[in-house]
């Protein structure tokens, strides 16, 4: 079974830095890309950043790009998002997220899958200005 929980949310101030990590279980990096997706109140699901180990590729959203890290520990089956030079619209709840393929589109990471995605149940992060 395809397991993803997400850790390292909270609170911090307007250009601060937090690092979430995903702890993956029942799964290979081989099988999957990984990404970090978000959600901000009454806002639709964004990509956020995403990592294809098998083919050595890194996607970021352009929101993010040079702020935020997207990084793997294939040991512990962890994946992280360093973020840094946080901003009050990087408030949103971040899923970490098992997808067949990332992509972008239009500035903006896109995950695909040919069957169904793997989501973990979320981490909040607050940006207080």
């Amino acid at each position: 079974e395809v397991q993803l929980v997400e850790s390292g949310g909270g609170v911090v101030q307007a250009g601060g830095s937090l690092r979430l990590s995903c702890a993956a279980s029942g799964f290979s990096f081989d099988d999957y890309d990984i990404g970090w997706f978000r959600q901000a109140p009454g806002k639709e699901r964004e990509g956020v950043s995403c990592l294809s180990i098998r083919q050595g590729l890194t996607f970021y959203t352009d929101s993010v790009m040079g702020r935020f890290t997207i990084s793997s520990n294939n040991a512990k089956n962890a994946v992280y998002l360093q973020m840094n030079s946080m901003k009050p619209e990087d408030t949103a709840v971040y899923y970490c997220v098992a997808v067949d393929f990332c992509t972008m589109e239009a500035g903006r990471v896109v995950g695909r899958s040919y069957a169904m995605d793997h989501w973990g149940k979320g981490t909040l992060v607050t940006v207080s200005s």
